[in-house]
């Protein structure tokens, strides 16, 4: 059908009628028939103009993102090139550029920049189109190099350049090219903010929105979530958007929440949401990991019910988020009902819900779910890997964890730090020795990240399979030890013996403007504990009290206890306990029972033990102490009863894990292995 027909006239249509149906076409996102139109058009030798080629071009460019981007694509845009040629109109500026544009969405590089280089006038939309188009398609030297051209040849870079080259660039590359702008528009400014926002450089995020308010640029709704994105304070943040009415957009308020919430000021973010005009799932979700984070359980489920009745579902974020909420015991009810609720709306099939779920399970001692759930999985990431890992090693199977990373070489997977540092902590419960030294010659080969958790990991390792020197020569190694590898070594030094280099550690930690936590304290006051500084370890507990505001918890009590008790202070031991805040445990007890053991304090001794058959009467190891105390008294009688009476529990003492280690073998009083790593980890 001709054109004269499909439009309804008789008489020879004219360009201008050419151009409105290329401009129908072109809005309408259809390129094979704006193609169509354009060869119809030499039917009625009709002569197209630049005006013809833009609304041609454009047309094509609008789809090259939905589709047309085939071979044959390019092969009619290398049509319409040489018509513009043969034509001429390639001296137009703006439709060269256009040409330009559509080739580097296409991807043709090389031609965008023949059409470029063959340009004899070339303007700033023209170095533009060529920069963003290097960017786009990772040529990101070539991006750098062109902007330097652009700049030599005399022509001012505006704000779209600027964007157009930031991804291709570093940050100092790009601070470099903002300052080249003169005339700094609101986009420049974002770009800058969100640049140092995604980096992690926030105080000069907020130095650049100083600046851009001292130069009287006004602030847009991008400006208020690259701020929050660069973790400005909230409340300023709201307070500025209040002043500049952005404040009730839905985006700076889904931001605003996100802020709150990440900053654990739940309750502002959830008064926000509520005036939220059309709630979203982004912003709920964050409210519920901020509750999940306080271990507020009641909050999330009232978070979860709210999202039923707005008839929304759980995605596999908020679906994790509530997963990690579920900590204690008593809730693991919870954790299967949300099992159940990932399966009704097919979210376990997501590796992270089906990640988080083997976590949970893990935290929960059930590790035969994690297996079950891990063997239902028909693609697992590394991820999953690590995350069972992790798993076995939290519940004690180290050798299970150490077999599951057997399974995972032999899948094609290498480990990353998260696995070594899940093997390490493995090693160190089962005192492998030898196979936690081939992870370490496995870190110094592949040139992993020794900071942080894997030195942290490998101190923990040395030290609990006895090498305390091989653990102070990784600690010495790290360049800045974070607050977990000076707590290691501290620990470290705690336990075998070493109290001063322990206490001098505590001391130096400070002085490098580290500050210590609860788990610093613990290997404070173990330390006093085992060398007897009795002063020193009260000296301590008040200064983690008053000083560093840190509560007390059961295991610093039980050190303190144990401490008094070592010393032959009873009375003050139990003056101690009877004004602890919270309910002595097994521990604090048993740590005084055991001083009554080593001053032979029977009446005492018995007290305490009647205590501990309370709190847990399937426990061998009182038995076993008022075995031994009796025995020491020559109390015989008593020693044959206390054995009766644990043998009526069902228990005979406390179990034991034999190992031994020949060569690379590593043989357990467990089924489960008796393997040879000697050849997993050379790689």
């Amino acid at each position: 059908m001709n054109l004269a027909c499909s439009i309804g006239l008789s008489a020879k249509p004219n360009l201008p009628y050419f151009h409105s149906l290329l401009k129908s076409h072109s809005e309408s996102k259809n390129p094979k028939q704006a193609l169509l139109l354009f060869r119809q058009l030499f039917e009625y030798n009709l002569k197209p103009n630049d005006l013809t080629f833009s609304l041609l071009i454009k047309s094509c460019t609008s789809s090259s993102s939905s589709g047309f981007n085939s071979a044959s694509s390019k092969l009619e845009a290398n049509q319409i090139h040489t018509h513009l040629l043969k034509s001429g109109v390639d001296r137009y500026v703006y439709v060269s550029t256009a040409l330009l544009d559509l080739y580097m969405k296409l991807g043709c590089v090389k031609d965008a920049q023949k059409v470029f280089d063959d340009m004899p006038d070339r303007d700033v939309v023209s170095w533009n189109a060529l920069i963003c188009g290097f960017s786009r398609n990772g040529y990101d030297f070539e991006a750098l190099r062109c902007f330097v051209r652009m700049c030599r040849e005399g022509l001012c870079p505006c704000p779209t350049t600027l964007v157009s080259l930031v991804p291709s660039c570093d940050l100092e590359a790009a601070e470099l090219l903002f300052e080249e702008i003169v005339d700094k528009s609101v986009v420049s400014w974002n770009t800058m903010i969100g640049a140092y926002g995604q980096n992690g450089f926030f105080h000069e995020a907020m130095l650049v929105f100083k600046r851009m308010q001292e130069e009287n640029v006004p602030a847009n709704l991008v400006t208020m979530v690259s701020l929050l994105s660069a973790n400005a304070n909230p409340e300023s943040t709201h307070c500025h958007a209040l002043k500049t009415g952005h404040a009730n957009d839905a985006s700076v308020i889904t931001s605003l929440i996100c802020e709150y919430a990440t900053r654990g000021n739940t309750e502002s973010g959830k008064l926000l949401y509520k005036s939220l005009p059309q709630k979203n799932l982004v912003s709920l979700t964050a409210i519920i990991s901020s509750y999940a984070e306080k271990d507020n359980i009641a909050q999330v489920l009232e978070c979860f019910a709210h999202l039923q009745r707005l008839d929304m579902k759980l995605d596999a974020v908020s679906m994790v988020c509530i997963l990690h909420g579920i900590k204690v015991p008593v809730e693991i009810g919870l954790g299967l009902a949300f099992h159940g609720y990932g399966i009704k709306i097919g979210l376990t099939a997501d590796s992270l819900v089906a990640n988080g779920l083997i976590s949970m399970y893990s935290r929960f001692d059930k590790i035969e779910a994690a297996f079950s759930l891990f063997l239902e999985m028909q693609a697992k990431s590394l991820l999953t890997w690590n995350s069972l890992i992790s798993g076995c090693v939290q519940v004690g199977r180290s050798s299970d964890a150490l077999d599951l990373f057997i399974q995972m070489k032999m899948s094609g997977y290498g480990p990353d730090s998260i696995t070594i540092s899940s093997l390490l902590s493995g090693c160190g419960q089962i005192g492998y020795l030898r196979f936690g030294e081939k992870l370490h010659n496995y870190v110094l080969r592949n040139n992993l990240e020794v900071e942080d958790f894997v030195g942290t990991a490998l101190i923990d390792m040395y030290t609990k399979c006895g090498r305390i020197e091989l653990a102070e020569r990784v600690f010495k190694s790290i360049q800045e030890p974070c607050l977990a590898s000076w707590n290691s070594i501290l620990l470290g030094y705690s336990h075998y013996g070493s109290e001063h280099r322990a206490l001098a550690c505590f001391l130096k930690m400070q002085e490098q403007g580290i500050k210590p936590d609860n788990i610093t304290f613990l290997g404070v006051l173990a330390a006093c504990t085992h060398g007897g500084f009795v002063e020193e370890g009260r000296k301590y507990f008040q200064i983690m009290r008053e000083e560093f505001n840190i509560a007390p918890r059961l295991q610093h009590c039980a050190c303190m206890v144990g401490l008094f008790g070592r010393a032959g202070f009873f009375q003050e031991a139990l003056v101690f306990i009877r004004d602890m805040e919270m309910e002595p445990d097994f521990a604090v007890w048993g740590a005084l029972l055991n001083a009554c053991c080593i001053h032979q304090e029977v009446k005492l001794g018995e007290y305490i033990a009647k205590k501990l058959f309370l709190l847990d009467s399937k426990s061998g190891g009182f038995f076993v102490l008022m075995s031994n105390l009796y025995a020491v008294k020559g109390m015989w009688d008593d020693v044959a009863r206390v054995r009766e009476m644990m043998r009526g529990t069902g228990g005979d003492g406390c179990s034991g894990v034999s190992v031994i280690e020949t060569n690379e073998n590593l043989c357990l009083n467990k089924p489960s292995l008796n393997t040879n790593f000697g050849q997993i980890l050379y790689i």
